[in-house]
């Protein structure tokens, strides 16, 4: 919404850019959860409400209660992947895009958000930063753990697999 808000000429608020960002990711999100009910497989869903928690974070507004209670309503995933990476390398690939425009102090701000959800620490991290190879073999890991109900399985069991990728990784 920022950047849509800075190419457009169009200001808006960070009240209000919040409030029209968080109804396309809660629509989003429930468009998800309903198609995943009709799929027996593994469910990948990317820039999931957490997102949305630690956006918030980053722009000094309060979680509120809408987004935590729907959390706590929607089916509760068997995993949360967060592909880590410090904020300096994420600029770096940012600015090699050429695509987005963030700052270093957002990328970091939007790193503390994530760290401090109340879930956090639930989520399995991932080293974003290591080889392709690594990472890849990391999330192998992580899915295959989550499905046979072994290690970095909150939910305890094999089922819905949900996996959030850092919104800094964009």
């Amino acid at each position: 919404m920022t950047q849509w808000s800075e190419r457009s000429g169009v200001p808006l608020s960070p009240r209000l850019a919040d409030a029209l960002e968080t109804v396309i990711r809660t629509a989003n999100v429930l468009v998800s959860h309903a198609r995943a009910r009709r799929f027996s497989g593994l469910v990948v869903m990317d820039r999931h409400l957490y997102c949305q928690l630690a956006l918030r974070s980053v722009r000094g507004i309060r979680p509120g209660r809408f987004i935590p209670w729907l959390l706590r309503r929607l089916p509760a995933p068997d995993l949360v992947i967060h592909f880590d990476v410090a904020p300096q390398r994420a600029l770096e690939r940012i600015l090699r895009r050429g695509t987005d425009i963030e700052t270093l102090e957002e990328l970091t701000a939007l790193s503390e958000g994530y760290r401090a959800l109340p879930d956090f620490p639930r989520f399995v991290l991932i080293d974003a930063g290591a080889t392709q190879d690594e990472v890849l073999a990391e999330l192998t890991d992580a899915i295959h753990g989550a499905a046979s109900g072994t290690a970095g399985n909150p939910a305890g069991g094999a089922g819905r697999i949900s996996v959030k990728q850092s919104t800094s990784l964009r």
